[in-house]
């Protein structure tokens, strides 16, 4: 009976152990991450009481000998500002694990979304866009860059 109850302290402590081992704040996700496709950085800052990300790094950043744009923009006055230092997520806030409320911007397609994050573990960010609900939408994982 004694061995049980020793075992049984032992998994409850190990439980916790790697609970708290990965207890988040809500300054987890500052720093810098790679894009899926690993041709971006983005920075991620708190300001005030909310979360931003802009790209400081692009694996590109200068095709055809000039500045990349963000020519998918809908807004013919904005294609033409630099995507470099541009802000991509914008207004976020942190609630239970989640980084909510704020939006995400693809320069890739010009389009705006909702967006949600949340840390898979220290160094993989799961980033969700959507439109409407939530639980419609695109899914990615971003991971931490190394400085």
């Amino acid at each position: 009976m004694k061995k049980r109850q020793f075992a049984s302290l032992i998994a409850v402590m190990l439980l916790t152990i790697s609970v708290k081992t990965f207890a988040q704040s809500e300054s987890a996700i500052l720093g810098v991450w790679y894009n899926t496709e690993k041709t971006a950085q983005v920075e991620i800052l708190k300001t005030g009481n909310k979360f931003i990300g802009k790209i400081i790094w692009l694996k590109d950043p200068n095709p055809d000998g000039k500045p990349a744009l963000d020519k998918e923009n809908g807004d013919p006055q904005l294609k033409k500002r630099p995507l470099m230092g541009l802000p991509i997520l914008t207004d976020l806030t942190y609630s239970n694990g989640i980084w909510k409320g704020g939006e995400i911007y693809d320069p890739k397609s010009g389009k705006t979304y909702s967006c949600e994050l949340k840390l898979k573990s220290p160094e993989v960010l799961e980033v969700k866009g959507y439109l409407g609900f939530s639980f419609v939408g695109r899914t990615v994982e971003w991971t931490k860059a190394k400085r």
